[in-house]
């Protein structure tokens, strides 16, 4: 994949947009987006009888391909707004067996805001969550140190497919079959590499898996899936339930509630469907890529920004081996620079990029440049001179 040749300004070309680990962009998304909201508009805005079947078939049409981007089969994926909300409904559904009086392993490079929820249920649902630190120095959690924590008293492990402050890419063969050895639960956040990254849920397979749609698929905000293992279901009590956790949603028998059979019975209430139909066509254009050029892109310019990166001796954050590594290259911002004016002056560069603390993260996609790269590295340059 070459450098795009554009005639429109700079800060309109993408070139130099490096926030693939925030919001994804690609070409024609904001004609997309637009054309699924506005079919959703017609849908809604026509006053007959069809609104609601033709707006759960776009909810059902986003759930299929999801279904296909990770290989799972019907019945085992469900909506949800956040990561957060999918994990939180996977864990309160769980029998007590695998959380009262046991462990739930996380590792500190996870996203923060599901260690929040995780220790904000530990007392009430009697489980202990034990968090797997860096070790000095280090930037992600080694999977040897997983495994070193990793016992048959874990009832619930939580990967991370790639981590959002190192790019981190885990073993993820090798971490499910530890955790199948000692019989725990294993779930994968896959949020941070999912649409570049491979991901098949049933190779190795897994308990349950939660995303966005957002960062590589280029999706909108609200557009989550939790992803439950078929064997799993039956023995899930998801405690936030309603009409449509049912088999069938018109039945309205106050004392004759029975959760749905497969992956419904983690719906509540009337489902949402606004996001589902933004972020439908996002799923639709990247379904039609060729996933190795975009990999292969992704990893030319990555290569370029660590390259440049130790010209300038600029520390690197992740991981040098492309197997190991996601779609992002975090860099640290020596000290005497102040990351918000870093942020601000490449801002004014239209080159687009974020901090975390002294972490630099750079996320380069289909839309970004080797262009582009060229001129960030140039802007690090001057800055670190000065």
């Amino acid at each position: 994949m070459t450098a795009r040749q554009t005639s429109r300004p700079e800060q309109a070309d993408g070139s130099g947009y490096f926030l693939y680990h925030s919001i994804g962009m690609f070409e024609g998304k904001e004609r997309l987006i637009a054309e699924g909201l506005r079919e959703y508009a017609r849908i809604w805005s026509v006053p007959n009888d069809a609104q609601w079947p033709q707006a759960l078939a776009i909810r059902q049409q986003f759930i299929r391909a999801w279904e296909s981007l990770i290989n799972t089969p019907p019945g085992t994926i469900t909506t949800a707004e956040t990561v957060t909300s999918a994990l939180h409904s996977l864990i309160t559904s769980l029998p007590e067996e695998y959380l009262r009086g046991r462990r739930v392993l996380i590792a500190g490079d996870c996203f923060p805001s599901l260690h929040f929820l995780l220790s904000g249920l530990a007392d009430r649902y009697g489980f202990v969550l034990d968090t797997i630190p860096l070790r000095p120095d280090e930037s992600w959690v080694r999977d040897e140190d997983v495994v070193a924590r990793w016992a048959s008293d874990v009832g619930v492990a939580l990967l991370t497919q790639v981590t959002s402050t190192a790019s981190y890419r885990c073993d993820l063969d090798a971490l499910v079959a530890h955790g199948r050895k000692v019989g725990s639960l294993v779930g994968v956040d896959i949020t941070q590499g999912i649409g570049l990254i491979p991901y098949d849920a049933r190779a190795p397979e897994v308990d349950f898996t939660v995303s966005s749609s957002l960062k590589w698929l280029g999706g909108t905000a609200g557009a989550g899936i939790l992803q439950v293992r078929k064997d799993l279901l039956a023995e899930c009590r998801p405690t936030l339930r309603g009409w449509f956790s049912q088999d069938d949603p018109f039945s309205w028998d106050l004392d004759g509630f029975e959760y749905a059979p497969d992956v419904r019975r983690f719906d509540h209430g009337t489902p949402s469907v606004v996001a589902c139909a933004g972020t439908l066509p996002a799923l639709r254009w990247h379904a039609a890529q060729d996933k190795d050029a975009l990999l292969a892109h992704n990893r030319e310019l990555s290569e370029a920004i660590i390259a440049g990166a130790d010209k300038l001796g600029l520390k690197v954050l992740s991981p040098r081996e492309e197997q190991r590594r996601g779609g992002s290259v975090m860099l640290n911002i020596p000290a005497a620079i102040d990351p918000n004016e870093l942020i601000a002056r490449l801002r004014q560069e239209h080159l687009y990029a974020d901090c975390r603390g002294t972490t630099l993260r750079l996320s380069p996609g289909s839309v970004t440049t080797r262009a582009g790269v060229e001129r960030l590295l140039g802007q690090l340059e001057r800055l670190l001179k000065r």
